[in-house]
């Protein structure tokens, strides 16, 4: 059985420092990081209520952002409010939890310095990815 497709999809996201419904998180075709690749994110799995590695993975994420020349407005430790609180709300224990960021569209151009730096965390049900025999 195939699930909805994620932009049809009911619960929250949480964007820019709030809660937004799932169908309402939006960004626009020209927002920079689609076109230049300046988008970071962290693929982080929850088991039971608890996000594995949560600190190591938010502060990764702020790493890669500086990487490629730009700061996340938040700190390690309001990125992982976000995610508890997103997957708290999200109602599932066992989750995929996914935080990016990226660079805003409020100009084009390779630099993209001007550009306002947005951070969004989603949360979804994804069974797991390797048989239990790979998981040794």
């Amino acid at each position: 059985m195939q699930s909805a497709p994620y932009h049809d999809r009911d619960g929250h996201i949480w964007m820019d420092g709030e809660f937004v419904d799932w169908r309402a998180a939006k960004v626009h075709v020209l927002t920079h990081s689609l076109h230049y690749g300046s988008g970071v994110f962290e693929g982080d799995r929850a088991y039971d209520g608890e996000i594995f590695e949560l600190n190591a993975h938010s502060q990764r994420l702020l790493n890669s952002a500086n990487l490629l020349g730009y700061e996340i407005p938040f700190t390690v430790e309001q990125i992982n409010k976000a995610c508890t609180e997103t997957l708290a709300k999200s109602g599932l224990g066992s989750a995929y939890v996914r935080p990016i960021a990226w660079r805003g569209s409020e100009m084009m151009g390779v630099a993209g310095k001007g550009n306002k730096i947005h951070l969004a965390v989603a949360v979804w049900s994804w069974g797991d990815y390797f048989a239990d025999k790979m998981k040794a």
